[in-house]
């Protein structure tokens, strides 16, 4: 099945006036299976049986082909770099109000159904009896609560609700209709709406009223709340630190994935257990997820793939590289796993961001001019770094849509980046950047010297980056490598103290007109091309900059007229436009595309595809494969 297959928009089939999605439980679903290590808690009465645990219409997952159903129990590892990580189990989890399927299609998923008007109107059908993970009913009042005592409350959010939420900064009508619908409506439409739902890092527009109702003013009274609190007797402040759903390391909040962190912070090693108030059961009634337990270890981000490979993990995707691919194999035998090679859908496998928004003028000035950034890319020897690095199985590319989106052109791909150190000192040249001791200066007479900063969990950066800095010798540009954690990385970047980080790139390299082409406009701190801009439209101008420079603004133009476009010719030719200035801009510097992602993967874990394909969002990595329905066979 060819990329452009898979990645089909979900957006064209909502272009009718009314889209309902649902799932009807199989007619033998009265028969639902309990997991065999929930016995003990259902036979002392900790737990109700299972007919009281499902919804009324739990959502089945039909296994068939390659995939099939499996069976309850046992436990598998997996390690993460950090401890913050522990929030991958959210997004490989991947329960969500809808969820993408393998084709890249949304479905229902914690909601029974749902219906879409023009783009404009949201209704959300939830599953009757749904419940969270401590029992507690899951109902439109959690829907209430989140948007009036959450997102709208100025002691919780200053800033008020999620940008997500608004268009052309007006928010939604929220509706309760009855307790199990919702409507959210807008005057204008909103496309985003239910990708953001879809995320793998999503908007939840929805909390355990239930628990964070005792820790805020509005429910409970302050005598209550210093007994709760104690001497800080800060209850917003406590009512946020409770509050997160997605970072997935509070034990006490409740939650709607198939697994739960029981393990209090800080730790080096978490237990993740089922939720036995998930919603999903599989085609023969089993409730799902069939793993009982999830251990989660910290390590190293750099000792992954060694550990990996040590047969250390039954499942291990994050922080392993292509660069790992021959050493896992050498270990397949010998500690019982296999090496599987998933596709990437990224723009580019790894670019090189210039922030255009240093504090430093000198260089500001520099990175801001073209010239200079079409020079380091013709100075970059791409066809080395394939064959190097990657076998010469990636392809030299641009940070650009790959081939297999109907909106690829090649001119996109290839302008600027044939490797040509005459035309690239030419352009240096013609800037009047001298040359002293074979390094050329900046007007102030300092030399240019560019500090490529990454995150430091990757050594296939470091290898890449060390070609390059060959390649920058001839043209006169010194390269150094600054490796930190991933938080100091991403400060500095936002602060504007960064001048060139190294990350991956557009993150749907394989989009269609109805995606949203976000990402190439200044939208998010964390473009790291231009994160002051960025900052500034995500805070609606409460901080960053207001984007100062001519090609910039026509990008944050066109993404408004994309966002009023009302066909498909229309937001394909506003995609293409987007997509022209970028290939000739160069605001970011492709390397290389197309490079596969190894997943180490127990030999005895069934329903783990044997191809798949790895991206951030849509797919959520793992989690649009569904891990609840991995099983072992033992």
């Amino acid at each position: 099945m060819s990329l452009q297959h898979t990645f089909q928009t979900w957006r064209a089939a909502t272009l009718s006036a009314v889209l309902v999605l649902g799932f009807a439980i199989p007619a033998a679903s009265a028969a639902y299976v309990d997991p065999p290590s929930l016995a003990e808690q259902i036979k002392s009465g900790a737990l109700p049986p299972i007919e009281k645990r499902l919804p009324e219409k739990p959502r089945v997952i039909n296994l068939t082909g390659d995939l099939k159903p499996g069976k309850h129990g046992g436990d598998i590892r997996t390690i993460i770099g950090r401890t913050r990580d522990i929030r991958l189990m959210v997004v490989y989890g991947y329960a969500r109000i809808v969820t993408y399927n393998d084709k890249f299609q949304l479905e229902p998923d914690l909601v029974e159904s749902y219906e879409v008007k023009d783009d404009r109107s949201f209704t959300f059908h939830l599953r009757k009896g749904h419940k969270w993970s401590d029992g507690a009913p899951f109902t439109a009042e959690d829907f209430r609560y989140w948007w009036e005592d959450v997102a709208n409350n100025k002691d919780l959010n200053p800033s008020g609700p999620p940008i997500e939420m608004l268009v052309d900064d007006d928010p939604p009508k929220v509706e309760i209709i009855d307790e199990a619908t919702v409507r959210f409506s807008w005057s204008k439409p909103n496309p985003f709406f239910l990708p953001r739902l879809a995320g793998a890092s999503p908007l939840f527009p929805f909390r355990p009223s239930h628990h964070l109702k005792k820790f805020h003013i509005k429910y409970t009274s302050e005598e209550e709340l210093t007994k709760t609190l104690g001497a800080s007797r800060n209850w917003a402040a406590a009512h946020n630190r409770e509050d997160n759903l997605y970072e997935f390391d509070n034990p006490a909040l409740p939650t709607l994935q198939p697994w739960m962190n029981v393990t209090k912070m800080p730790a080096t090693r978490f237990r993740v257990v089922r939720n036995p108030y998930f919603h999903r059961v599989d085609q023969n009634g089993l409730q799902l997820p069939y793993i009982d337990t999830v251990v989660v270890s910290v390590a190293s981000a750099q000792l992954i793939a060694a550990k990996a490979g040590a047969g250390e993990a039954d499942l291990q995707v994050r922080n392993i590289a292509f660069n790992n691919f021959t050493f896992l194999k050498q270990g397949e035998q010998r500690n019982n796993y296999k090496t599987l090679l998933w596709k990437e859908a990224k723009g580019s496998h790894m670019a090189l961001f210039p922030n255009l928004n240093i504090k430093d003028p000198e260089w500001r000035k520099l990175f801001r001019d073209a010239r200079f950034r079409r020079a380091l890319s013709l100075g970059i020897d791409r066809d080395l770094i394939n064959e190097t690095l990657f076998f010469g199985l990636a392809f030299p590319a641009n940070n650009t849509v790959l081939p297999q989106s109907p909106l690829f052109k090649k001119d996109y791909q290839t302008k600027w980046i044939k490797f040509d150190i005459k035309a690239a000192n030419a352009l240096l040249d013609e800037m009047g950047l001298k040359r002293q001791g074979g390094v050329r200066l900046l007007p102030d007479g300092r030399p240019i010297e560019i500090i490529i900063e990454t995150a430091g969990e990757n050594q296939e950066e470091v290898d890449v980056l060390e070609l390059v800095k060959d390649n920058w010798g001839k043209i006169g540009v010194k390269l150094f490598i600054k490796p930190s954690q991933r938080e100091v990385f991403r400060n500095r970047i936002f602060s504007g103290e960064t001048q060139m980080s190294v990350w991956t790139g557009l993150e749907n390299g394989v989009p269609t007109a109805d995606f949203s082409p976000l990402e190439l406009a200044p939208s998010s701190q964390h473009q790291y091309q231009w994160p002051m801009w960025g900052q500034f439209r995500e805070t609606k101008g409460q901080s960053g900059e207001a984007i100062d420079m001519d090609i910039a603004k026509q990008l944050d133009t066109l993404f408004d007229e994309w966002m009023a476009a009302d066909t498909e010719p229309k937001r394909s030719d506003i995609w293409h436009k987007m997509l022209a200035i970028h290939a000739d801009q160069v605001f970011s510097i492709g390397i290389v595309s197309g490079v596969l992602q190894p997943v180490v993967v127990r030999n005895t874990l069934r329903n783990v595809p044997a191809e798949g394909i790895y991206n951030w969002d849509p797919g959520a990595h793992l989690g649009m494969y569904k891990p609840d329905t991995f099983w072992l066979d033992q």
